[in-house]
């Protein structure tokens, strides 16, 4: 069977629903019921939620898992190269021939019913799970929580919410507690919830959330801590201290992360053994990754540049990518960069003048709502950013070499841009 099988149906989930994201859970219960209520007889769910960090959490827990011995399943979204990113099925991805016949069964029992793609491609994951031995399920929330297509699972063996910050304000609400209040809708009566750093206004509206559901919060800051130790971290709650090496994922925002992984794998049940190989054996692309190969890194070597990609793609996402730079050795840094226009441009770049010689602003190629070159680069100028606009990514890359040829040159803004990369030029 051809690769062509599932991007056709795919293709076909597409024009199920006018709208990309239209949050309820009704179509996903209504398709759910058709396929046999699948969540019921998934292997015990730990379910992520948050505005940054969800990715690299969950790909922590499952380098810990699997160093544990257990079989896990993972989902989570957006895929940057090939859909079957999205579906890992008792640690590996799902095959070619398997996900055809899944979302073809899935695209049957929906009866051409309005449906988000989203919605139906997490109904045929779930489905996947359920028909697949394994010890846990990982699922990463889309959007929010509270109504995402993931939120089907009554009793969860633990929820989690990375850190919340402002992001999708169109559809989780234009205030750091509203759109906590949307995270918080993953928590459920008695289950735990591990909670990664907050604002204390995202805190607030969490811990209502659950002292009403009777959940008990392992929480940064009160039941565990992690931070910087030297060229290392250190971890501690109530189970005692582990001094352990640097996440391989750059900057100190990944030690958090790995502090939330840690307090899920500790609660879980897993040895110093495990917590040592969350961080040291997880690999998460797009997040400050060196590229090593490709057409892209053939023209920046020959030059004696560096290129990096990074998918990071609002203000906090801007802050902690500021941060991962500083630490890096000196050399110029310049970025390539295509971002979406329902993002907070000006805000993802505030922080990066201080960073960035300049940043060349391009298109992301086949995206409707790619924010122009020349937009993306007022936006730069506006947060006073040099700033230039390019044709497209290459264009962008001679450019910056003719100017700095020994550069450390990022590619960053959104996923989208790093699965074209990824997909494209690696």
């Amino acid at each position: 069977m051809s690769e062509a099988g599932s991007d056709v149906i795919l293709a076909r989930m597409m024009a199920l629903h006018p709208k990309v994201i239209d949050l309820t859970l009704d179509r996903v219960w209504r398709l759910l019921d058709r396929l046999g209520n699948p969540q019921n007889d998934l292997p015990p769910v730990i379910h992520i939620a948050g505005t940054n960090g969800k990715g690299s959490t969950q790909a922590m827990i499952r380098a810990g898992l699997e160093a544990a011995g257990h079989r896990v399943h993972a989902y989570t979204s957006p895929h940057l190269a090939r859909f079957h990113e999205r579906i890992r099925l008792a640690g590996d991805l799902i095959s070619e021939d398997a996900l055809t016949a899944l979302l073809d069964e899935c695209y049957a029992a929906n009866d051409g019913a309005d449906i988000t793609y989203f919605e139906i491609t997490t109904c045929a994951a779930l489905l996947a799970f359920a028909r697949t031995p394994a010890d846990y399920t990982l699922l990463e929330v889309g959007l929010g929580g509270r109504l995402d297509a993931t939120n089907v699972i009554d009793r969860p063996a633990l929820t989690i919410i990375t850190p919340v910050s402002m992001d999708h304000e169109a559809f989780l609400g234009d205030t750091l507690a509203a759109i906590a209040g949307e995270k918080a809708g993953i928590i459920k009566r008695l289950v735990p919830c591990v909670v990664g750093p907050q604002d204390d206004a995202g805190m607030d509206v969490i811990e209502a959330r659950a002292t009403a559901l009777g959940a008990p919060l392992l929480a940064y800051g009160q039941h565990w801590h992690a931070g910087p130790e030297r060229d290392g971290m250190v971890y501690q709650d109530d189970h005692g201290l582990l001094d352990l090496p640097r996440p391989v994922l750059p900057g100190d925002h990944q030690i958090q992360n790995a502090g939330a992984a840690l307090a899920a794998l500790r609660h879980l049940g897993c040895d110093e053994a495990a917590c040592t190989a969350a961080v040291t054996q997880v690999h998460w692309p797009a997040r400050m990754q060196r590229l090593k190969a490709g057409p892209l890194v053939d023209i920046a070597t020959a030059s004696g540049a560096e290129l990096w990609l990074d998918g990071g793609h609002n203000p906090a996402a801007g802050q902690a990518l500021a941060a991962v730079l500083r630490r890096l050795p000196d050399r110029p840094t310049y970025m390539i960069c295509g971002m979406l226009n329902t993002k907070d441009v000006r805000g993802y770049f505030a922080p990066l003048g201080s960073v960035t010689q300049a940043i060349y602003a391009v298109p992301i190629p086949g995206e409707p709502n790619t924010l122009s070159a020349a937009d993306t680069a007022a936006a730069a100028r506006d947060a006073r950013v040099s700033a230039h606009a390019a044709e497209d990514v290459d264009a962008a890359l001679r450019a910056v070499l003719a100017e700095a040829p020994h550069a450390r040159v990022l590619i960053c803004g959104s996923l989208y841009l790093a699965g074209q990369i990824l997909r494209n030029h690696s």
